[in-house]
């Protein structure tokens, strides 16, 4: 993630796992992600994050 920002400062990234003790998920912005999703999830979440993050 941090090369990607150094690439592109306005980069908007979602992270995503499955891993519910993740500490990145737990800290996703301390990492640079603008939104997290746990797996499994569904259409309707993911659509949802992504337009949020996309509405920023």
């Amino acid at each position: 993630m941090r090369k990607l920002l150094e690439f592109d400062p306005k980069a908007r990234v979602i992270v995503s796992s499955g891993y519910s003790n993740d500490p990145i998920m737990a800290n996703y912005r301390h990492y640079g992600f603008c939104e997290a999703i746990s797996k499994p999830y569904r259409n309707e979440e993911l659509r949802i994050v992504v337009q949020k993050v996309l509405a920023r």
